[in-house]
């Protein structure tokens, strides 16, 4: 019964959380500056400018964009009116054409758009390149996880000072410890990768015995997983494989004929995960087992941490239904634990002759129950009672200890109970913003517990924890090197009002130098969607603006989860207009207290963040200095009215059905794209992915044609396609790096151009 990922879902995918031994390497993927990582004119009378607007009286001055060349002519896209009729309102879309992304003529579109941004950013390149070296300089390039046990080996993964990805390795426990054994690589994904240019592990699984590994891996960018088997003890792949594998769970029954593992599979279209199957390792072909029919649910398979049960999960954004199988018996009867409730969510885990259910059926901050596993029905008790504060998030159950991971405050925080005695206690943490996570250890026994620690100003750390001693051991924290100091920088948590006089959390972090006056640059986060918690990371790339006089804060906007579901219920639906005000209001609020001023703010979101920032835009341009959008969801209407597409049936619970009149409108009043105005808009980076399956490139593509025939003011509007990704952008470490960059120049160049380093422009 894990806690949430802070994956998103839907448009910024769900990931299911899984014990696995695979540790990740502390700097991870080098994670980025902006969001982690990682979901749209309209008739009069319904624009959301009427909420709150902010005069245009603003062009950039010419001086500020002195590092930019905007003599290149930007490309002028094709008008070609197509007229969309729904609820018997018409709109007139000129850029309709470009939905046709696989044509010869929209990839000539979407090139000379690159060549354009590339050729108005030109006089940056040192500059990246400086920047690109000044990030890199902060990295241990070469670095090894922290060891996980997992039967008789100690699992870890390690990067090479060069190499784009991670290698995946084990060695054997002996009798003299592990350390001097030979290591056995599993997985070397620079080697899975080599002659393409992009690789992406998803899902790993390694067989109970620990001969077997399974994995998935996308070699486009779609996130469209392919299987892997692998032999580790001939070191042969098997020839398996399945297209389109979203989740997989081992059965408890290997032996030297094999073993079974289940898997779900997605539509090839929609991408929505909703066929279970079992392949026994001997046998040619899969047998199928389920198939979720309803196209508001996903389907997920996970096996407990106990080891005891295989469960087969179907989630829409509201509900939720599972079913469950005893791990040694894969040729078993499926159970339903709870058939499914209109608005009820739950998960199920396991522990010894008990089922667990972490449920919302009493009240939306969720409650623990627990049952005989041999007949729960009517049979549940209450193990952790539903309070009115206090968020329950997820439930991690090992032999002896029960761990809540819960959120108070909008902080997370873990609250372990003893099994045996009933005795609870927490762990204290001290910043005044922080993201705590359990980490997901494989050993149902483990002695010892680990969690990661971070903050704005701390750097990802792993904790080992006794919970008999509650003593915390640093096991090991990201290296930021290049003489990164925590105590040279300052985090704080304030609030700004909404609208409505609901107080909104923003949370900053800036280097102790920087005065707090009102002329320091601000790059505002924002997201607010599908319950996600947008919590205060830390960044290493984040400190080149920190060190240059920059202030970095996140708008804890509704919509989000970060106060619970309360905070997204009111953020959703009818309520999704509070988003955009809350984030204006941070806007206000940040000014207002002399953080910055007027026109130094640089407003920054991702996918559905993206939504967000560029309803902002629309609704108050004058108020940000720049904007960089990635993969951003702008043109809400028209593809929540395509059924077909990839996520758009499932996504009616957060954003409403336009086939309904009322959502129709309501969300024709706030879609970036419907109320694109002629008015003056700040100098705007915007990044998508030719293979996105979550946001289509053709919606930033139409935001950005349209919006080039509307703006009055001279301000640089660049669209940079990755020719070669998707939702998440490059996949080695490295190109991260680089493109993070030129996230970092453009910023310096619109908003502080002084700072920007070894320009080739006097």
């Amino acid at each position: 019964m894990p806690a949430d990922t802070g994956a998103e879902p839907g448009r910024r995918e769900a990931t299911a959380r899984t014990a696995h031994p695979f540790a990740q390497c502390s700097e991870g993927r080098w994670r980025c500056l902006s969001s982690r990582e990682t979901s749209r004119q309209g008739p009069p009378g319904l624009s959301l400018a009427a909420l709150i607007f902010l005069p245009p009286h603003f062009l950039i001055p010419a001086s500020a964009l002195s590092k930019l060349d905007l003599s290149p002519t930007p490309p002028n896209a094709a008008k070609r009116a197509k007229k969309l009729l729904a609820h018997g309102h018409v709109r007139l879309d000129p850029f309709h054409w470009l939905r046709k992304v696989k044509s010869q003529e929209v990839l000539d579109y979407l090139r000379a758009e690159n060549a354009y941004a590339e050729a108005v950013l030109a006089p940056t390149q040192a500059a990246q390149e400086a920047l690109y070296t000044e990030l890199l300089s902060r990295i241990q390039e070469a670095d090894l996880s922290v060891p996980v046990k997992f039967g008789s080996w100690m699992y870890y993964s390690r990067t090479v000072q060069g190499a784009q990805y991670p290698v995946h390795a084990r060695k054997r426990i002996t009798s003299t410890g592990w350390e001097d054994a030979p290591e056995e690589i599993l997985l070397d994904e620079n080697l899975e990768a080599a002659g393409k240019s992009f690789y992406e592990v998803g899902d790993y699984e390694l067989s109970p015995s620990g001969r077997y590994l399974a994995w998935t891996e996308d070699t486009r960018g779609q996130r469209s997983y392919r299987l892997r088997v692998r032999d580790l003890v001939s070191g042969r792949n098997l020839r398996l494989s399945h297209k389109g594998v979203v989740s997989l769970a081992w059965a408890e029954d290997e032996n030297a004929d094999g073993a079974t593992l289940f898997f779900v599979t997605e539509d090839a279209k929609t991408k929505r995960a909703c066929s279970l199957w079992r392949q026994h390792l001997q046998d040619k072909a899969p047998t199928p087992l389920h198939e979720e029919r309803d196209e508001r649910f996903n389907l997920l398979v996970f096996k407990t941490r106990s080891r005891g049960l295989i469960v087969a999960s179907s989630t829409s954004h509201t509900t939720s239904e599972a079913r469950i199988l005893p791990a040694s018996q894969p040729r078993g009867r499926w159970r339903l634990v709870q058939r499914r409730r209109a608005g009820v969510e739950y998960e199920v885990d396991h522990h010894s002759d008990h089922l667990y259910l972490r449920s919302n059926d009493a009240g939306q901050n969720f409650r623990l129950l627990r049952a005989p596993l041999a007949r729960w029905h009517g049979h549940w008790e209450e193990v952790l009672a539903l309070r009115e504060e206090v968020i329950l998030e997820g439930v991690d159950l090992y032999q002896d200890w029960l761990i809540a991971s819960e959120r108070c405050a909008g902080l997370p925080q873990l609250s372990l109970t003893h099994l045996p005695s009933a005795k609870t206690h927490q762990i204290a943490f001290s910043d005044p913003a922080y993201v705590v996570d359990l980490e997901d250890l494989p050993e149902w026994d483990a002695p010892i517990l680990r969690y990661t620690y971070e903050s704005l100003t701390t750097p990802d750390s792993l904790f080992a924890y006794d919970p008999s001693s509650r003593k915390s051991t640093l096991l090991k924290r990201q290296p930021v090197l290049s003489g990164f100091d925590p105590a040279n920088y300052a985090s704080a948590r304030i609030h700004a009002m909404a609208t409505d006089g609901t107080q909104i959390p923003i949370s900053l972090v800036w280097h102790k130098a920087t005065q707090l006056d009102g002329s320091a640059p601000l790059w505002l986060d924002g997201y607010g969607a599908y319950g996600i918690s947008n919590d205060p990371w830390f960044s290493a790339t984040r400190l080149s603006l920190l060190d240059r006089g920059w202030i970095f804060a996140i708008a804890h906007v509704r919509g989000g989860g970060d106060l619970g579901q309360r905070w997204h219920e009111a953020g959703k639906l009818e309520e999704k207009k509070n988003s955009f005000s809350d984030y204006l209001a941070c806007a206000e609020t940040l000014i207002a207290q002399g953080f910055t001023s007027k026109g130094k703010i640089l407003a920054n979101g991702g996918s559905a963040g993206g939504l967000l920032v560029g309803a902002a835009l629309n609704m108050a341009p004058g108020l940000f200095g720049a904007a960089i959008l990635e993969v951003p969801f702008l043109d809400v209407v028209t593809t929540m009215l395509d059924p077909s597409l990839p996520l758009t049936v499932g996504e009616y619970e957060e954003w409403g059905n336009p086939e309904r009149r009322a959502d129709y409108r309501r969300m024709l009043a706030y879609s970036p794209y419907d109320n694109l105005q002629a008015r003056a808009y700040p100098p705007i980076l915007i990044e998508a992915g030719l293979h996105d399956s979550q946001v289509m490139i053709w919606e930033p593509a139409k935001y950005v044609a349209k919006l080039r025939t509307l703006k009055t003011d001279h301000n640089p509007l660049l669209f940079l396609t990755s020719m070669e990704a998707g939702h998440g952008g490059a996949s080695g470490r490295y190109d991260a790096l680089h493109e993070r960059a030129r996230q970092l120049a453009f910023a310096l160049a619109t908003l502080a151009p002084a700072s920007l380093p070894e320009s080739t422009l006097p």
